[in-house]
């Protein structure tokens, strides 16, 4: 890992959802294993266990494409999507979802210093969105933003990244961004980008080890430290 030193023109900030601002729980797996189950994967199989193993293992990818890989077809693909989508909503709207501990003031804090904040994730545009009405996040963050949003690639592309930059014209240089997230292709993405920034957080899906393997520049604890990263505190 390379612990660069902070820079104080990081003017936009690209921020993951689930795992990295918002604790879910594991409602990914309990939504994939619905969604499975009504395409016909019997609980308990092998095929269920190698498939729920890719799950896992893709964690921060855009959901679509994992299904794209798990079932072959298009049409098998955007029907287990849709699945996934209405079981991860359901399972939102039973109140199984929060912020993660400090979240919610390290985005106010970094607004509140000037800088842009752009939420993104792996979920489709409908999952999101109930995911910020749960939280009472809808304008917490500048902009938000879905792969389909990006001309419809996920992570581990750079676009939502690229994406954010062209959008908000917050930053004159992609190095000036900073991307956070607990996921792999967080941290590609973040990588391919050309992020000056690209902080791991250990509240996810990855440890420290896989964090550092795949490009971080920084793995903290938790979002709640970004903002005394960015500022250059003493042992932040």
């Amino acid at each position: 890992m390379t612990d660069t030193t902070t820079n104080t023109a990081n003017t936009l900030i690209v921020l993951d959802m689930a795992g990295t601002t918002v604790a879910d729980g594991g409602l990914v797996e309990r939504a994939f294993e619905r969604a499975a189950e009504r395409l016909g994967v019997e609980p308990g199989s092998a095929d269920h266990a190698a498939k729920l193993q890719y799950v896992r293992d893709t964690m921060g990818e855009s959901k679509i494409s994992v299904f794209r890989h798990l079932f072959g077809t298009e049409e098998l693909a955007r029907r287990a999507n849709s699945a996934f989508e209405q079981a991860y909503g359901e399972l939102v709207d039973g109140g199984l979802i929060a912020p993660i501990p400090g979240a919610r003031e390290a985005v106010e804090k970094l607004r509140a210093e000037g800088r842009t904040v752009v939420l993104t994730t792996g979920f489709a545009r409908v999952t999101q969105d109930a995911i910020l009405d749960a939280l009472g996040w809808q304008g917490l963050a500048d902009l938000t933003l879905c792969p389909a949003d990006a001309g419809g690639r996920g992570r581990p592309y750079p676009d939502m990244v690229l994406a954010a930059f062209l959008r908000t014209g917050a930053a004159a240089d992609v190095r000036e961004v900073v991307v956070a997230g607990d996921t792999a292709y967080d941290m590609l993405s973040g990588r391919r980008a050309g992020a000056g920034i690209v902080a791991g957080v250990l509240t996810g899906a990855h440890g420290r080890e896989t964090l550092d393997e795949h490009g971080a520049t920084h793995v903290r604890a938790s979002i709640a430290d970004l903002p005394a990263l960015l500022a250059g505190e003493p042992g932040a």
